[in-house]
């Protein structure tokens, strides 16, 4: 982690809080984490396995339905690394991902990981989402 220890910490919150609203489902919570105002038209989100999504609107349409039809999904987060250049900062780490359908007799869980990558910047409501970008892991040298 590099930059001002303070900086570092509410660039962290920021990005606990991003995993919070997902893991909830609470799309007011997510549109907190995510840019507004000058920064709503430049917003991009790249979901694992979707086309790149440009505009706050664009974005927080699709966590909405995202949110719609999970059922339940955890994070464990590894592999974290911050680094703050001034008002920006830049988060990557992996995703283990475990997820479950409660609709389903056996309550089907199922598992992943994901690398990803954030842009966060400051603004006047603290450190807000610009960039997320989730890729997944195919496989591993360990796996081969």
């Amino acid at each position: 982690m590099s930059g001002d220890a303070r900086a570092v910490k509410a660039v962290e919150e920021a990005n606990a809080e991003f995993y919070t609203a997902f893991e909830v489902g609470d799309l007011d919570q997510m549109g907190r984490v995510w840019a507004d105002g000058p920064h709503a038209a430049s917003l991009v989100c790249v979901h694992p396995g979707w086309p790149m999504l440009r505009g706050r609107e664009e974005v927080l349409r699709s966590w909405a339905l995202i949110m719609a039809n999970t059922a339940y999904i955890q994070f464990v987060l590894t592999d974290v690394e911050i680094d703050v250049y001034g008002d920006h900062a830049v988060v990557t780490c992996k995703e283990n991902v475990l997820t479950a359908d409660e609709d389903t007799e056996t309550g089907f869980l199922a598992g992943g990981s994901i690398v990803a990558s954030k842009v966060f910047i400051r603004d006047g409501a603290g450190w807000r989402l610009l960039l997320h970008h989730g890729s997944p892991i195919l496989s591993t040298t360990e796996e081969e």
